[in-house]
């Protein structure tokens, strides 16, 4: 399960101190000239050692182009890149390779495969993520083209810097906007626009709640105010209202996508833990190492890239049922 999408997929690869990680784009259509200042910028903007309270890991992110391009053109076939990882510490971590951090994937991932790559969390770091920016700055393009934008922001967080000082993390919510979108996308049952776009998004560490347009407000709201009413718009029906975010019997309706997702606080905090290690024994450990106070808002740019691969992906299924 490293792949992501029905028609226009990714599959990533590499763990977060291994040599490299990156990416296949598959189902990416042909002739589409890529922007690469555009996504240098869209890498950026999930860049490490930006400010006091993200990890000082610090790597340059210079694409490798592997196949599928053709003068900076899209072939129509896999288009595959790597990253190689230049700033890794494995050394860092040394002293936890027995050990099971509190709230981290080092038990689970053990208990799934029989060993776990105890280097800064292997395949479970937000390292791992770097792909996901590349492929959705490929499918933004592709949006582009059809008047299709993304827009995100942190709408909650907590104190980063007076975390820090403490040797604490903080949590908060990154709200989605997709604008331009048809009505129209989404697959009945099990493939609806809202189920893809929560399956995407709960891949990223640390995501714990998702939410599509007023989400759990409305559970303690009645019917008669919550319900969008249809009107005859210049000759055009719409939704007067958009208490259900944009989609509606898990199909989108026209009116902007609205969606929020809530990120836990990073569980390496630099305070004494009590834990146990490999055998069971019990012990304290203090997470020491390059690592965010906060996901946000280095993961703005992670949750508008998987929106933009879910409505690339959607978008792809909607056309190709009409060809039939």
């Amino acid at each position: 399960m490293n792949t992501l999408g029905h028609i226009f997929r990714l599959t990533t690869f590499g763990e977060s101190h291994g040599t490299a990680i990156g990416g296949v784009v598959d189902g990416c259509p042909s002739q589409l000239k890529i922007d690469f200042n555009f996504i240098e910028k869209e890498l950026l903007r999930r860049k490490t050692s930006k400010s006091s309270t993200a990890s000082q890991r610090n790597e340059p992110d210079h694409i490798e182009w592997i196949s599928g391009l053709l003068d900076g053109v899209t072939l129509g076939t896999p288009i595959a890149f790597l990253v190689y990882n230049e700033d890794a510490k494995p050394s860092d971590y040394e002293a936890l390779k027995d050990i099971y951090r509190p709230s981290h994937a080092d038990f689970t991932y053990e208990q799934k495969y029989g060993l776990r790559d105890w280097r800064g969390g292997g395949r479970a770091s937000a390292r791992t993520t770097l792909p996901i920016v590349v492929a959705g700055a490929i499918a933004n393009q592709i949006l582009k083209g059809q008047g299709i934008q993304i827009f995100s922001e942190v709408v909650a967080m907590g104190d980063a810097e007076q975390a820090r000082k403490e040797g604490d993390t903080v949590g908060g919510i990154v709200e989605c906007r997709i604008t331009g979108i048809p009505a129209g996308l989404g697959e009945p049952m099990f493939g609806k626009f809202s189920a893809e776009l929560a399956h995407a998004v709960f891949s990223l560490p640390a995501v714990k709640g998702f939410e599509v347009g007023d989400g759990f407000a409305l559970a303690n709201m009645k019917g008669s105010k919550t319900n969008d009413t249809f009107i005859n718009r210049d000759g055009k029906i719409v939704a007067l209202t958009n208490h259900s975010g944009g989609i509606q019997g898990g199909i989108t309706n026209g009116n902007d996508i609205v969606f929020r997702v809530a990120f836990k606080p990073i569980p390496s905090i630099a305070q004494p833990q009590q834990t146990v290690n490999r055998a069971g024994e019990t012990c304290t450990i203090a997470v020491e190492g390059r690592h965010d106070v906060c996901a946000l808002p280095r993961a703005v740019v992670l949750v508008e890239a998987l929106a933009a691969l879910v409505t690339v992906d959607m978008g792809m299924m909607a056309n190709t049922r009409k060809t039939q």
